[in-house]
């Protein structure tokens, strides 16, 4: 049984929430949160209060030194008694090596679990039921230690929060291939998820925007000529019939929504190649016709198609299909995410129900 502390106060946060009529995607925060320290070389007991701001040391490692990881996964509730999970504990394992990249200390499979699953249970009210809408969890750790001196922290904080969302369309997409800047570089931080990361693609980021295109395309930052990812979503073409996406590499995420479509699209009978894709070589492929689709995959959108791969000076490659194949594999990905169809990986994972019996407890 999970030793999670209810506060006294979430009953009254609960009850003095309105749910707005339109939610959009992360905008609307649950009035619940879940925190749990690390002081002393250990983590303390958990606690689920009401959502508040965070007060620190204005020397704390996570603003002068940028010591932070964090995640981000989905619960759903569509047409089920319980709200479930889509590989969590894969965002578990993947949070833990974020954090040793950072010089953070690992949190257990048991205090993730329970973070994310005391904040689903005491949200389950206010999760949308509609096919497409979740509860976005977003779990974080940040460095807490107030001093200047550079080194890592010794005092930490786990914490949980959450915002029911609506469906997330980014629609077509248009990318601008990023052909001077680097959001990683080789021996860095790329293939952790830190806010450092995206701190580096900002500046890309809105002028690719001003330009009228969605995101960045990432190129290697050795010779910055193969494929890597967008700012937050990875990338997949047909190619010859064949999905191509690039290899993993140091500089990169590991996207769990990447290897779902992947597992997914072999188990429906398509080749997967996981390759080092050249820029050149796939936009001579798609002027030439061997590539007639692209799409990008992650946690928000699932899977966008992408119609349009542009240069700088406004030379444009559109592919001549759009969501044929991106739609076959984002609608299998959300009948298994929503638990409306079989489940033949064992992805999903439904919210324990000690969970809902600590929240009515509380």
């Amino acid at each position: 049984m999970s030793k999670c502390i209810i506060d006294s106060g979430i009953a009254a946060a609960m009850a003095g929430f309105s749910s707005p009529s339109s939610l959009g995607f992360g905008k609307v925060k649950s009035p619940v949160m879940y925190r749990v320290d690390y002081s002393d070389g250990a983590w303390q007991q958990g606690r689920a209060i009401p959502y508040q701001n965070i007060e620190i040391d204005p020397a704390a490692k996570v603003l002068h030194y940028a010591q932070e990881v964090f995640e981000g996964l989905k619960a759903y509730k569509i047409d089920a008694p319980r709200a479930n999970f889509f590989r969590p504990l894969d965002n578990h394992d993947r949070l833990n090596f974020s954090a040793r990249r950072m010089c953070m200390p690992e949190i257990s499979a048991e205090l993730f679990m329970e973070g994310i699953s005391v904040v689903t249970a005491l949200s389950e009210p206010l999760i949308p039921t509609e096919t497409g809408q979740s509860l976005y969890l977003r779990p974080f750790m940040i460095g807490l230690t107030g001093a200047l001196g550079m080194g890592p922290s010794s005092e930490y904080a786990f914490i949980v929060i959450a915002s029911p969302s609506e469906a997330y369309h980014a629609g077509e997409m248009k990318v601008l291939i990023e052909r001077e800047g680097c959001r990683a570089a080789v021996g860095g931080t790329g293939a952790a998820k830190t806010g450092g990361n995206y701190a580096a693609a900002t500046q890309s980021a809105q002028r690719t925007q001003a330009m009228g295109y969605h995101q960045s395309l990432w190129l290697d930052p050795r010779k910055m000529t193969n494929i890597e990812e967008l700012s937050g979503m990875n990338v997949f073409a047909l190619i010859d019939g064949e999905l191509h996406t690039p290899r993993l590499t140091p500089t990169f995420l590991k996207g769990i929504t990447r290897d779902s479509v992947i597992q997914l699209a072999r188990h429906k009978g398509y080749e997967v190649v996981e390759r080092t894709i050249p820029i050149e070589e796939l936009l001579a492929d798609i002027k030439s016709g061997n590539c007639v689709e692209a799409f990008a995959c992650g946690t928000a959108a699932i899977v966008s198609p992408i119609s349009v791969i542009a240069e700088a000076d406004g030379t444009a490659y559109e592919l001549p299909q759009s969501d044929v194949v991106a739609s076959e594999l984002r609608t299998g990905l959300l009948e298994i995410q929503e638990r409306r169809s079989e489940d033949p990986f064992g992805w999903t994972r439904e919210v324990d129900d000690q969970f809902y019996q600590l929240a009515l407890a509380g």
